[in-house]
């Protein structure tokens, strides 16, 4: 009973998380000031990507670290996974560095104001 009652508080948690993530992080992808940033790589940007987004794959960030320094920056990628590696390591270089996990993510909030 006790395993159960974790498993559901972690659920719960998980879902508060998803929606405070997106509700922080909507206004920040309308802003024409947020650098998107597509962790993808060049291939995947080129096929397809948000609106406005740059293309800086995870392997290239260190490179481009002053680019990003004093600005609002958003990464995504397709599953969420290098968004995740990516604001980790941004955070850790003091980027200002939000997670929208995915392009579906970012897709759906640009829409959402049409």
């Amino acid at each position: 009973m006790l395993i159960s009652v974790f498993v559901m508080s972690c659920q719960t948690q998980k879902t508060t998380a998803v929606n405070s993530d997106r509700t922080e992080i909507k206004p920040l992808v309308l802003d024409p000031e947020t650098v998107l940033v597509d962790v993808r790589i060049p291939e995947q940007f080129a096929a397809k990507t948000a609106e406005g987004a740059i293309n800086i794959p995870l392997s290239e960030l260190q490179n481009n670290l002053d680019m990003l320094k004093g600005k609002n920056v958003v990464v995504f990628c397709n599953s969420g996974r290098q968004a995740g590696e990516a604001a980790a390591f941004l955070k850790k270089n003091d980027v200002k560095v939000y997670n929208a996990k995915t392009l579906q993510n970012v897709e759906a909030i640009k829409n959402e104001k049409k």
